[in-house]
C-alpha cells in the first residue's frame, strides 16, 4: 500500500485528505503537536503511525529523524496558523509562529523526508492559500509565509526533477474550517461555513495531484468557491 505523510491531520483540510487516503486502505504518517493529539489521531485512524513534533519550533522538528519512515509516496504539508494583525501591531511571537509552522518547519520536514520520497520517486504536496498569491491589509505575516512556502516548493521542483520527485503547490481560497471561523471572528464577520469551498473539495482536489500517472504532474492548482464573498 502507499504510505503518505499528513502534516495537520487534526483538523480541516488535512483531516480530510487522511479520511479518504485511510478510507481506501493507504498507510498514513500523521505528524501531532502532542501526545494528547496523537492519541486522538490514532483513535480515528486506527493503524496510523504517529510522530510527535510541534512545528512551532522548527529545532525539535530537526531533531525527528530517527522517528521518520524509509520510504513515503507522497508528502502532504497541510498544517498551518494564521493570527491577523496590522504589521503597526504585529507581535514577535505571532510572527514567529505563523512563519515557524506555515514556512520554516515544512521546509526542515521537506530535507529531512526528501530520502524517503526520492525512493518512491514520490510527491510533495504543500497545501498553501489565496494568501500566497494576493496579500491583502493584516494579512502580512501570513501571506509571507505563503509567499516564501510559494518559493521554497518551486525551487524544490526544479531541483527534484531528476531525481523523479512531483512539487505540487495547492492554493485554496477560503474554505470551511476552523481556522477560517477564527479568521472571520478576528475580522468582525459573521461566519457562514456555506459560503466557502468545503475541505472535502480541496481534500478531492489533493487526490486527484496524488492518483496522477507519472507521465504528468500538476505544479500549481487553485480552488476558490463559486458564491461571491459578501460585501
Amino acid at each position: 500500500m502507499p504510505t503518505h505523510l499528513v502534516t495537520g491531520a487534526g483538523s480541516g483540510i488535512g483531516r480530510s485528505v487522511a479520511d479518504r487516503l485511510h478510507a481506501r486502505g493507504d498507510d498514513l504518517v500523521l505528524i501531532a503537536r502532542s501526545e494528547d493529539r496523537a492519541d486522538a489521531l490514532r483513535a480515528r485512524w486506527p493503524g496510523a503511525t504517529t510522530i510527535v513534533c510541534d512545528l512551532v519550533a522548527p529545532v525539535l522538528v530537526d531533531d525527528t529523524t530517527g522517528a521518520l519512515p524509509d520510504r513515503l509516496d507522497s508528502v502532504i504539508m497541510s498544517a498551518g496558523v494564521v493570527d491577523l494583525a496590522p504589521v503597526a501591531d504585529l507581535g514577535l511571537g505571532s510572527l514567529s509562529a505563523q512563519l515557524n509552522v506555515n514556512l520554516v518547519s515544512p521546509m526542515v520536514l521537506t530535507r529531512l523526508l526528501l530520502p524517503a520520497v526520492r525512493r518512491a520517486r514520490g510527491l510533495f504536496v504543500y497545501v498553501n492559500s489565496s494568501a500566497g498569491l494576493s496579500a491583502s491589509a493584516d494579512w502580512s505575516a501570513y501571506a509571507a509565509s505563503k509567499f516564501g512556502l510559494r518559493a521554497f516548493a518551486d525551487s524544490l521542483r526544479a531541483e527534484e526533477v531528476d531525481h523523479g520527485v512531483r512539487v505540487t503547490s495547492v492554493f485554496p481560497s477560503r474554505t470551511a474550517t476552523p481556522m477560517q471561523e477564527r479568521v472571520h471572528a478576528q475580522e468582525g464577520r459573521t461566519y457562514d461555513a456555506s459560503r466557502w469551498i468545503s475541505p472535502d473539495t480541496v481534500a478531492d482536489t489533493i487526490l486527484h495531484v496524488l492518483d496522477l500517472p507519472g507521465d504528468a504532474t500538476i505544479p500549481e492548482v487553485t480552488v476558490r468557491p463559486v458564491v461571491p464573498r459578501a460585501t
